[in-house]
């Protein structure tokens, strides 16, 4: 295909681990535009620290070690998945970002890519996208970034995405602004995406409570308890909220949820931190505090009934790190 001058240049630098679905939602409406087109519109060079990547599905692929100089990019494309604790602290990383915000090239956090700019303090002031998985983590570590929970958001000199298949909505979205309408029109026929999500549609089809209770009245509790993770309430004050006694909320609770308040309340509070300790660098203790235990020796006991790890043996989010397990929790380790 014929180069143009006018031809947008991207860099897209690629981490361990990132979403191998979410660099094809990235290329591949850049490649359909230029082979629409039938010259280059878009070039782009995959960039990393090692000369191969691997993706999360354990596909290698092949990248420039050498960087080139900001200058030569429009836009750079950050995409990581997993575990980025490593490169937040990274001066090679964060000074080339950097540069390239002084030079003018768009930067465009996905996913934990999102993660990587706000180390470099590239986000400060910004509002940004985090997937709903990793906003609790992000609002502890930058509270100078307004995190939201919506798909993507195109802010200013900056683009973020909260991943998965909002990365193809956030393409459509950002190619209207490059390309004809009528060629994304096009493209989204190929594509066959024709109900393209807008940027501040909700991550989730439903809010947490509506996907574990039934009445109106199990919900507002539900809701309460997200709400109050850091300072969780007494059995009593639970009963209180919802006008009911201990013994009516206990019997309802169970009936639609199929846990007690206690077990529920719990099973939050425990997520919450394997959140915190996978994703950030606060202390066993301060993840504690942070997930409502006053104790750190019962966290830590409790934490190890949910894991069969220590919290500090789960620091590193990865493909091999534990999952937080849902369906099968209270059948295998009992109560609390």
């Amino acid at each position: 295909m014929p180069l143009k001058s006018s031809t947008h240049r991207i860099g897209i630098l690629l981490f361990p681990e990132f979403s191998f679905s979410g660099l094809g939602c990235l290329l591949d409406p850049l490649f359909i535009v230029n082979w629409l087109a039938q010259e280059t519109r878009f070039e782009w060079s995959l960039l990393g620290i090692e000369p191969t990547v691997p993706a999360s599905n354990g596909v290698p692929i092949a990248v420039e070690t050498e960087w080139p100089a900001p200058s030569e990019f429009d836009t750079v494309f950050v995409l990581a998945s997993f575990e980025t604790k490593a490169f937040r602290s990274d001066r090679q990383i964060s000074m080339w970002l950097r540069h390239c915000d002084t030079a003018g090239v768009r930067l465009v956090g996905i996913e934990m890519g999102v993660d990587v700019l706000a180390a470099a303090g590239l986000l400060d002031g910004h509002r940004a996208a985090v997937h709903w998985d990793n906003l609790e983590a992000f609002q502890e570590l930058y509270p100078k970034i307004e995190p939201v929970s919506e798909l993507y958001n195109l802010s200013g000199d900056r683009m973020t995405c909260a991943g998965g298949t909002a990365v193809i909505d956030m393409m459509l979205a950002w190619l209207v602004t490059k390309i004809e309408v009528a060629l994304v029109d096009t493209l989204r026929d190929h594509l066959l995406e024709r109900r393209q999500r807008r940027s501040d549609a909700k991550q989730l089809s439903h809010a947490p409570e509506h996907h574990v209770a039934t009445s109106a009245q199990m919900r507002r509790l539900v809701r309460m308890m997200h709400q109050t993770l850091e300072s969780p309430l007494n059995a009593k004050a639970l009963a209180e909220f919802v006008g009911l006694s201990v013994r009516q909320l206990e019997r309802r609770f169970r009936k639609e949820v199929g846990l007690s308040p206690k077990q529920y309340y719990l099973k939050l509070r425990i997520n919450r931190a394997h959140r915190l300790l996978q994703q950030t660098d606060l202390s066993v203790s301060d993840v504690a505090v942070s997930s409502g235990f006053t104790s750190q020796e019962h966290f830590s006991r409790t934490y190890r009934r949910f894991f069969d790890c220590a919290p500090s043996e789960d620091r590193i989010q990865s493909r091999d790190a534990p999952v937080f397990p849902v369906s099968r929790m209270w059948a295998e380790k009992g109560s609390c």
